[in-house]
């Protein structure tokens, strides 16, 4: 009777395990695709799952095989060990990305024909970031509404563009950096000289901002805004 009681115990709290970490990775694959203002519909595309699969997912309603998980990390631009290490903790990440390997992920520009290759993320730690290679082509279209909390750092490769924060347009082409507050609408509105490669890494403040950010001990120099350019 007692080895009965010990199995059930055991299965019980089994149970409970599975379900508290069905319920763990549901709302942070929804954080992360809210996060990044992305549909259901063009996750689950991008995943090869249903939409319907997607959402029992996200609503903890059914347990995710390993091959969906890593479908969805792929698309949403996270390692498998970042997805679970707010839920067990993990050991320090180091992010290597040899040349040629970088994911392409989904983004809000993705829309618009913007090309994200994922470079490095850690969503779950206080101060989270995310830095991308993006490329705009031919059938790339000019954004220049996003939005999203926390500091944007963009630094061109190659290209011309005319850049838009807030009430300021920028010319930036190869070698020029901008850094701005990510909250103020910004994006291209203006593609000069196709293609366009930049790197851009997005920080978002869970908590205190880091000195860093807060406090530069180095002075950066404005790039010339477009009003100022006969």
């Amino acid at each position: 009777m007692e080895s009965a009681d010990a199995e059930f115990q055991n299965s019980s709290a089994s149970a409970e395990a599975s379900n508290a970490l069905c319920r763990y990775l549901g709302n942070t694959i929804r954080e992360l695709r809210q996060r990044h203002d992305l549909t259901i519909a063009e996750v689950s595309q991008k995943a090869g799952i249903s939409r319907g699969m997607l959402s029992k997912i996200e609503n903890a309603q059914t347990s995710a095989s390993l091959e969906t998980l890593e479908r969805l990390v792929s698309v949403l631009g996270v390692s498998l060990s970042a997805l679970f290490k707010g839920y067990e903790a993990s050991s320090e990440q180091v992010f290597l990305v040899p040349e040629g390997t970088a994911k392409e992920v989904v983004r809000r520009g993705t829309r618009n024909g913007h090309t994200y290759q994922l470079l490095a993320s850690d969503p779950t730690a206080q101060f989270c970031f995310e830095s991308f290679l993006i490329t705009l082509h031919e059938r790339s279209e000019p954004f220049a509404a996003f939005e999203h909390p926390g500091f944007e750092s963009i630094y061109v490769l190659e290209g011309k563009m005319q850049y838009r924060h807030g009430s300021q347009s920028y010319l930036l082409k190869a070698g020029d950096a901008l850094t701005f507050q990510s909250d103020i609408p910004h994006g291209p509105e203006l593609l000069i000289d196709l293609p366009i490669r930049f790197l851009a890494t997005v920080f978002n403040s869970k908590g205190p901002i880091p000195d860093f950010i807060a406090s530069p001990s180095v002075e950066i120099s404005e790039v010339e805004s477009s009003e100022d350019v006969e």
